[in-house]
């Protein structure tokens, strides 16, 4: 599983011309699920999230997690970040995990962060083409994978 961090200011979903979902101060999660994946992904994966301390203290250092802070979240599935480029110039998606799989996975994260914030957490749709509008705070951006868990 692996999932880009972004601090924003806000952040938006938008499909068919239609808004979605919003957020204002919060983070962006763009989710890209594997076939490997399992629970216990989605259970390192969201605790390393909430606790990470990527918000800003009262004198400026990334001290304060979402725990911490009462922002918003907004979770978007995103295959693309399982592309291979290894070879050529057409990623490929073959470790991309099929919705059969995927989407009881994500509907599984979304409920595990939630279930520890106060806020309502905010998602695309899965499957769907969505624009994505943000703007990143910092910028803050961090990319982690629970297969490499660092």
């Amino acid at each position: 599983m692996r999932a880009l961090i972004q601090r924003v200011s806000s952040a938006s979903v938008t499909i068919d011309s239609h808004l979605k979902s919003e957020i204002q101060t919060g983070i962006l999660i763009l989710l890209g699920i594997e076939e490997a994946d399992d629970e216990s992904d989605i259970e390192w994966l969201s605790r390393k999230i909430v606790n990470m301390r990527i918000f800003p203290d009262d004198n400026g250092a990334m001290n304060k997690s979402l725990l911490d802070v009462d922002r918003e979240v907004l979770i978007v599935s995103q295959f693309t970040l399982h592309a291979s480029t290894k070879k050529g110039n057409r990623p490929s998606y073959i470790k991309a995990a099929k919705p059969e799989i995927a989407i009881p996975l994500y509907e599984a994260f979304i409920k595990e962060i939630q279930s520890v914030l106060t806020t309502e957490v905010k998602t695309g749709e899965f499957g769907a083409d969505m624009k994505v509008s943000l703007i990143n705070d910092g910028p803050v951006t961090i990319f982690v994978d629970t297969k490499n868990k660092e």
